[in-house]
């Protein structure tokens, strides 16, 4: 025994703008995290260095982990305002 949708779906209005700032959020990412491959790559003693009791490696990474999560938020709240603005008439 199962249940159906939850809500009705039918056609998202704002489904390409989401896309573009997903793809282009997602290409924001990418290059921050390519900065850390080519430190890493190139001068890896770089990352030893320490700021705040830190070294820099950890300092990046915690910094990756909190940029990801901001752009989520943000992502989220773009979303839901294409939405409210392109899927209802009202």
């Amino acid at each position: 025994m199962g249940h159906g949708p939850a809500v009705k779906l039918g056609k998202d209005n704002a489904a390409g703008y989401k896309s573009k700032l997903g793809v282009t959020m997602f290409i924001v990412y990418t290059l921050t995290y390519f900065g850390f491959v080519v430190i890493n790559a190139v001068n890896p003693a770089l990352m030893e260095k320490v700021y705040f009791g830190q070294t820099i490696a950890v300092l990046y990474g915690f910094f990756l982990i909190i940029f990801a999560f901001v752009l989520a938020i943000i992502y989220n709240h773009f979303c839901i305002a294409a939405e409210a603005r392109l899927n209802y008439w009202w």
